[in-house]
């Protein structure tokens, strides 16, 4: 045996720390790793999954090998259904910016007037009527939807995000659980060469009972983790086949690595970006100019329209063709829209708290991950300077002792 469990396991403990690290980059790093999907406060953010490559036209010499993330990443892109729902208000924003500029459509009838005087002053014609729109409503209307338009455009940029993030956070849950498969299948080898090393010692009267006995004992264990490690990793894949829309996507292998180097990531830089190019600001930015679109809808919603009617009839007491025209307006006495004006202002301070409650909140799940980020970088740095480099050396120590009949088999065993 060239290794021993114990050793075994220190190695996956600092390969799961280092994937521990990698999750937590995923989270914070993203303003990095997605930088094409995001935009500044308030600016137009298109969605770039019109760019992905659709799930059946993948090219299947990149999955031979197994599933990279960038693979799982368009997968996802795709297929997952809650950016068909936000790419699907995109276009009913849009659908209501169109109808929000649309004058009122023209109006036409019949007229008859004096039908029972027998055909002595019969008076039959035709009704045009045209509502005018006046005081910029429809543009202010359109002005209003337009900021709808950017606000559902950033929200499929946040979802987009959420999903990118998800995906890296249950590859890598995939990628240690794999990882954590192939150790302990790798740790039930080795024990039952132990079992029967034990065994083929104990026969030849150089071990006692005992050893066979702790032999069998590690192995069992190890049979037992290796049972809990497949169920991990079926439940780690289920999750991320969620996460990319393909719930029934069989399981394969995952291509990463795990024990790469870690991105670097100060507190200060990551949350100035975070709240730079986070498109929940920029959502929320787009809602509260919306707010102040709505306000000056609101302020104009008391100028009256002018409603023009003409009406063309034939007379039969003139024995020939009259007409008329009625222009009519309303007069603001009443109501001039004081309750709407009162709202649409009451909804624009509503918009300003909330940027400032999006911005706390960001810096408050930020906090959240950058604690974890930190603690699995330490974590990751203990193993490489300190734990990985003291059990290589015992273990060394061990293996010469037990060479030199200083230690019993399950010193070196265990």
């Amino acid at each position: 045996m060239q290794v021993g469990f114990a050793t075994l396991i220190l190695r996956t403990s600092r390969a799961l720390a280092v994937a521990g690290l990698g999750c937590a980059v995923a989270v914070i790093g993203g303003a990095a790793a997605a930088q094409d999907h995001r935009a500044p406060r308030g600016t137009l953010v298109r969605p770039a999954s019109a760019a992905v490559q659709p799930v059946e036209e993948l090219p299947r010499a990149a999955l031979q090998d197994g599933m990279a993330l960038v693979d799982a990443e368009q997968i996802a892109l795709a297929a997952n259904p809650a950016l068909g729902q936000a790419a699907a208000r995109i276009e009913a924003a849009r659908g209501k910016w169109v109808q929000a500029g649309l004058p009122p459509n023209p109006t036409w009838g019949y007229s008859g007037q004096q039908i029972g005087s027998h055909g002595v002053a019969e008076q039959d014609g035709v009704i045009l009527g045209q509502e005018f729109v006046r005081g910029g409503k429809l543009r202010l209307s359109r002005s209003v939807a337009e900021r709808e338009i950017n606000r559902a455009e950033q929200d499929y940029a946040a979802q987009e995000l959420r999903v990118l993030t998800d995906v890296r956070v249950a590859f890598y849950d995939v990628l240690i659980a794999q990882q954590r498969l192939d150790v302990n299948s790798e740790l039930v080898k080795i024990g039952n060469q132990g079992l029967s090393a034990a065994d083929a010692l104990f026969k030849a009267k150089e071990v006692s009972r005992v050893d066979v006995l702790q032999a069998k004992l590690e192995t069992e264990q190890a049979k037992i983790l290796l049972q809990n490690a497949h169920n991990r990793y079926d439940a780690a894949w289920r999750s991320l086949a969620a996460v990319m829309g393909r719930q029934s996507l069989p399981p394969q292998r995952l291509v990463g690595e795990l024990s790469a180097k870690p991105f670097e990531f100060e507190w200060e830089t990551s949350l100035q970006r975070l709240l730079g190019t986070s498109p929940e600001i920029s959502a929320a930015v787009a809602e509260m100019e919306r707010a102040r679109w709505a306000v000056q809808r609101a302020r104009v919603e008391a100028v009256p329209n002018i409603n023009v009617q003409a009406i063309v009839q034939r007379d039969a007491q003139i024995r020939g063709t009259d007409g008329a025209i009625q222009i009519t307006m309303p007069f603001p006495v009443f109501n001039r829209n004081q309750g709407g004006i009162r709202q649409a202002e009451g909804e624009l301070i509503v918009a300003e708290r909330a940027l400032q409650r999006v911005e706390l909140d960001l810096q408050q799940r930020l906090s959240q991950v950058f604690e974890r980020y930190a603690n699995a970088r330490n974590q990751v740095e203990k193993y490489n300077r300190d734990i990985l480099p003291a059990a290589k050396e015992s273990l060394d120590l061990t293996r010469d002792g037990y060479r030199a009949g200083e230690f019993g088999f399950l010193n070196l065993l265990t």
